[in-house]
């Protein structure tokens, strides 16, 4: 299954606005280009690729103009296209790579972790602890293959139009050891770097803040500069990384970080926390 990006999306909410516009069932639009129903249903979901040809005929039938389907085919054609993270779809688990791919086309991303730095903010030696201290037993190869993963994940924040990253970490993650002090030095001093890009705040949310709506997980926001794409969250579970795309699910989401943000110390104060948990340390 190709991963779900947000060209997908895009490409699968258009075929379903223009088959209702149309006043088309799945069964009887199907039925237009010899398909099935699950199969149409799998198009407008973006969980199977369409292609060009198919999204020319599925449009055609339904008298959408020139312009459009034109439009709409060369989207079908950039949605077919490979991001960098292909390459690594044996190493991680799908829902992981659809994530990665949702996100490397956002263009605003919103992060709370409770436990970890934020892992588009980490340091190499930093996910390398991580990694090593994940529940799986993970060979030295696996793990630099993980490690160069992330890292390429974070080459978007300083390339050219980079997306806005709001971080928002709990000071219990700041104070759990991950390696050894000169791996936390490094980390904390890289933090406060990152921090002074313009399209990074990182907030601190303060022990003295006691329990708050972030206690349970951690939280990704991601949205996209197309008004038709909507807002994807991401929560972690013990089962593993869950994405969420439902209007009622995203909204409740974009509801805990905004209590997050609110708890959380102002971003000048937070730079000062992390060079006292530095100086401290």
């Amino acid at each position: 299954m190709a991963p779900k990006t947000a060209r997908a999306r895009r490409l699968g909410i258009a075929l379903r606005h223009h088959r209702e516009a149309a006043g088309l069932t799945l069964e009887t639009a199907a039925d237009e280009i010899n398909s099935t129903r699950s199969t149409l249903s799998r198009y407008e979901n973006a969980q199977t690729l369409i292609t060009p040809a198919t999204v020319r005929a599925l449009l055609t039938s339904y008298g959408v103009g020139a312009e459009e389907v034109a439009s709409a085919v060369q989207l079908a054609k950039d949605a077919r296209k490979p991001g960098w993270w292909v390459s690594y779809s044996y190493l991680l688990d799908p829902r992981t790579i659809d994530f990665i791919a949702l996100e490397a086309e956002a263009t605003a991303i919103a992060n709370f972790e409770p436990s970890v730095v934020p892992g588009l903010l980490q340091t190499a030696d930093y996910i390398r602890g991580v990694m090593r201290g994940g529940p799986h037993t993970l060979g030295d190869d696996l793990v630099e293959q993980r490690v160069k993963v992330r890292l390429d994940r974070q080459q978007r924040l300083t390339g050219d139009d980079p997306p806005i990253l709001d971080a928002v970490i709990d000071e219990g993650a700041l104070l759990r050891p991950v390696g050894d002090q000169s791996v936390m030095d490094g980390q904390l001093r890289h933090l406060v770097k990152m921090a002074e890009l313009p399209n990074i705040t990182v907030q601190v949310i303060p022990l003295s803040a006691g329990y708050h709506r972030g206690t349970r997980g951690s939280l990704h926001i991601l949205e996209f500069a197309d008004p038709e794409d909507p807002i994807i969250a991401s929560v972690e579970t013990v089962a593993g990384q869950m994405i969420l795309d439902r209007a009622g699910e995203t909204r409740t989401c974009t509801k805990i970080m905004e209590h997050l943000r609110s708890v959380a110390l102002s971003p000048a104060d937070s730079r000062a926390m992390l060079l006292s948990v530095l100086k401290g340390r």
